[in-house]
């Protein structure tokens, strides 16, 4: 007997964009991670400025923009299914309606830091790895749980109102400087951060 129609039905648009965009953010994550710790074993620390302007890009990237696009419309498609669905989704979106609180915590966690000076930095590489485990605990269920049931439950027409909801989020103009921001504070980050994760002075 052969697999059902919806068994069959190729990977969605939309769902090779969120896989992409996971892996920005987990970028941006590792790098934090890493100049974090290295702020606790080198003699020289890091510039603060970097640690605000990667804040800023999961603040704009992730809260404002991926985030919002997965409950709206992957989500919300995947609910019309009731109890299987929602038993997965629940839990991921109400990590999404904390993601902005956690982010004003570690901002305030480093500038308590910097006020009490190098020694109790350790704070903030601490505060760090908990909100960077969390967030890959996040990604990894929703691609490891999420997107299967999602290809399950979907039927074509499903994904087809998906994938014209995710292209119309923006008209192109806005799209376009939002590609140009992010590109911004990408570039603001390389030019920063010392080596291996930037071009800035060591």
């Amino acid at each position: 007997m052969g697999a059902s129609p919806r068994c069959r039905l190729p990977m969605s648009k939309v769902l090779d964009t969120i896989r992409d965009e996971h892996r920005s953010i987990y970028a941006v994550l590792d790098a934090l991670r890493y100049l974090a710790r290295h702020n606790l074993t080198s003699e020289v620390t890091v510039d603060p400025k970097i640690f605000r302007t990667m804040l800023h890009y999961l603040e704009t990237y992730a809260e404002r923009l991926h985030h919002p696009k997965e409950d709206r419309y992957l989500f919300a498609a995947m609910r019309q299914f009731g109890p299987q669905a929602e038993a997965v989704i629940a839990g991921l979106e109400r990590d999404h309606a904390g993601g902005e609180r956690a982010l004003r915590d570690l901002d305030h966690c480093l500038a308590r830091c910097e006020l009490a000076g190098e020694k109790r930095f350790a704070a903030f590489a601490n505060a760090v790895e908990d909100y960077a485990r969390d967030y890959i605990v996040h990604m990894k269920k929703e691609e490891d749980e999420v997107f299967p049931l999602a290809l399950k439950l979907l039927t074509p027409g499903d994904w087809a109102v998906i994938d014209a909801a995710y292209s119309a989020e923006h008209d192109p103009f806005i799209a376009e400087q939002e590609r140009q921001d992010l590109r911004g504070i990408l570039d603001r980050i390389v030019r920063l951060a010392p080596p291996p994760v930037g071009v800035g002075p060591a």
